[in-house]
């Protein structure tokens, strides 16, 4: 894992209105094995993409690379408590108040396709493929496997989470895994419209229907009833404020 930090407009308005944007970079390999230093790292990240959030526009952008080989995950080491870790930060991520983006090529498994699966928006290039950890008892049985049914329907990925089987980049597509396959000479491209459109409304705002989406799958109507008027209640005053000409405070 590498993370870099950039200041970029991304062909955005840099008026006083619509400050600057600060892009956060992390690097993740699919051949890395799940350890406490990556749990720190993907953390530290978090903080970082929070911080700036907190305070202006930011957008946190994965790189997500991988070999020919089997993509990593586990070794001696690991045990349930460190995976518990893992799948948290990796539930951080995914509840920030700042939208990320993931851009992934070759092998895609093991920690990368965790990352891949909790991201806001995902780019691939035409070589992409996803595959579970396998395991001699089977494949890994992470949230990856919640994320892949509740994002494309248990039938739909069944023969990758009991067997194995490899989704290509056209498959994942197909799958609303992917929003974009692009071939590597339009990655970056692809990339600047993709921040365009995840910064095109306040982040805390996003993160608010990011969450409404995640909890339909798992909640019944009347429970979810009161997150969904709240968030309209907040909308409806959000709008008093700006006719008033009021600043509206930064938070989710």
């Amino acid at each position: 894992m590498s993370a870099r930090t950039t200041a970029a407009t991304a062909g955005t308005d840099t008026s006083t209105s619509n400050p600057p944007l600060d892009v956060l970079e992390l690097g993740v390999d699919a051949g890395r094995v799940l350890s406490p230093a990556l749990v720190a790292e993907l953390d530290a990240f978090c903080d970082r993409l929070e911080a700036s959030a907190a305070t202006g526009r930011a957008v946190g952008v994965l790189r997500l690379t991988g070999g020919a080989g089997e993509p990593g995950l586990l070794d001696e080491g690991v045990d349930v408590h460190l995976v518990s870790k893992w799948e948290r930060v990796l539930r951080r991520m995914e509840r920030l108040g700042a939208p990320t983006l993931a851009l992934a090529g070759g092998e895609c498994g093991g920690v990368a396709l965790d990352a891949l699966l909790a991201a806001d928006y995902r780019i691939a290039a035409p070589d992409l493929v996803l595959r579970l950890h396998a395991r001699p008892d089977g494949m890994w049985p992470g949230m990856a496997v919640f994320r892949l049914a509740s994002h494309a329907g248990a039938a739909r990925v069944r023969r990758a989470v009991l067997f194995g089987a490899p989704l290509t980049a056209a498959e994942a597509l197909r799958l609303d895994l992917l929003d974009e396959v692009v071939e590597d000479a339009r990655r970056e491209e692809s990339a600047r419209a993709a921040v365009e459109l995840l910064t095109a409304f306040p982040g805390p705002e996003l993160a608010v229907r990011r969450r409404l989406l995640i909890d339909a799958t798992s909640v019944s109507f009347e429970e979810a009833l009161g997150s969904h008027l709240s968030a309209c209640d907040r909308s409806l005053r959000r709008e008093r404020e700006r006719a008033q000409g009021s600043e509206w405070e930064v938070g989710v």
